[in-house]
């Protein structure tokens, strides 16, 4: 599942015609959801008007073709609840709500929001942990109280701990599904027992992550290793700054979008772009 960036124009406004391209590039290309408005399309720096036209234009041309997954996580539950109810109203199959950062909430805030956002909203929300950008980590304790609800259908865990993926996995049994978050050790979360990984590397490689996932998923550990290992310098790479950038700057290499991105983000040093075209070669992309 492709973590989809928001492809922008040079003055920071959307690329409504580059963002038609990658949503064919991913339908063509085997990715088997799209996620909208999530980290990775700069839900932080979109208006609240900006990010719903951006999941109704995202479900309206995927069209029931593959599932749409809107980026609805906020640190306000009130503004949570508006993201996910808009994400309802146009469409969308499911919703990823990242926990609320900055102002790091105890266990208790984190499932009284989120308990209150599944209960508001009638629509399958998908957790989202991801310690080194929210100040906050989700407690597997935590979760099994919330996989209770009925809304609460997986989480998408992004620390990079196997041993993490590993407890969910036998925590949470067939209640909610474990995602993993963390391209770097997608495999092996898959190969533990996660069922599938919401992607960064999947905007540039999108065929090639759907079928190292399904090999994992099927249990052919040699045939997944042999993708993944082609594929493990674009996991690295595509960090070397704050993620979505060197992402975008990849597509940018391909020629499928402009370099355009928001500030308080940048485009990609000088400095890690011939590592970028390094890493797009290996992989045959370019």
């Amino acid at each position: 599942m492709v973590a989809l960036v928001t492809p922008m124009h040079e003055n920071g406004d959307i690329d409504h015609p580059a963002l038609s391209s990658l949503i064919e590039f991913h339908i063509e290309n085997n990715t088997d959801a799209i996620i909208v408005a999530g980290t990775s399309g700069e839900s932080a720096t979109l208006t609240t008007k900006e990010h719903c036209d951006l999941i109704k234009t995202v479900v309206d041309q995927v069209n029931k073709r593959i599932p749409v997954i809107a980026g609805t996580g906020a640190n306000s539950t009130h503004e949570a609840i508006e993201l996910t109810q808009c994400a309802k109203e146009n469409g969308a199959d499911a919703c990823l709500l990242v926990s609320p950062y900055y102002n790091k909430p105890t266990q208790e805030g984190l499932y009284q929001h989120h308990k209150l956002i599944a209960e508001t909203v009638d629509i399958p929300q998908i957790l989202y942990n991801v310690p080194g950008r929210t100040a906050v980590d989700f407690l597997p304790s935590t979760v099994v109280r919330l996989a209770d609800l009925k809304n609460i259908v997986g989480i998408k865990e992004a620390s990079g701990d196997l041993d993490r993926i590993r407890e969910l996995c036998f925590l949470l049994g067939s209640r909610v599904e474990v995602y993993s978050g963390d391209d770097a050790t997608a495999m092996e979360s898959i190969l533990l027992g996660a069922k599938g990984d919401i992607s960064v590397t999947a905007n540039v490689a999108p065929k090639q992550m759907h079928e190292m996932c399904q090999y994992a998923l099927n249990g052919e550990k040699d045939k997944a290793s042999e993708i993944n290992s082609v594929l493990d310098i674009l996991h690295q790479r595509l960090f070397l700054e704050s993620n979505p950038i060197p992402a975008k700057w990849a597509l940018h290499e391909m020629g499928m979008i402009q370099t355009g991105i928001r500030l308080p983000l940048t485009p990609l040093d000088s400095q890690y772009r011939q590592l970028i075209v390094e890493a797009l070669k290996a992989n045959s992309i370019l």
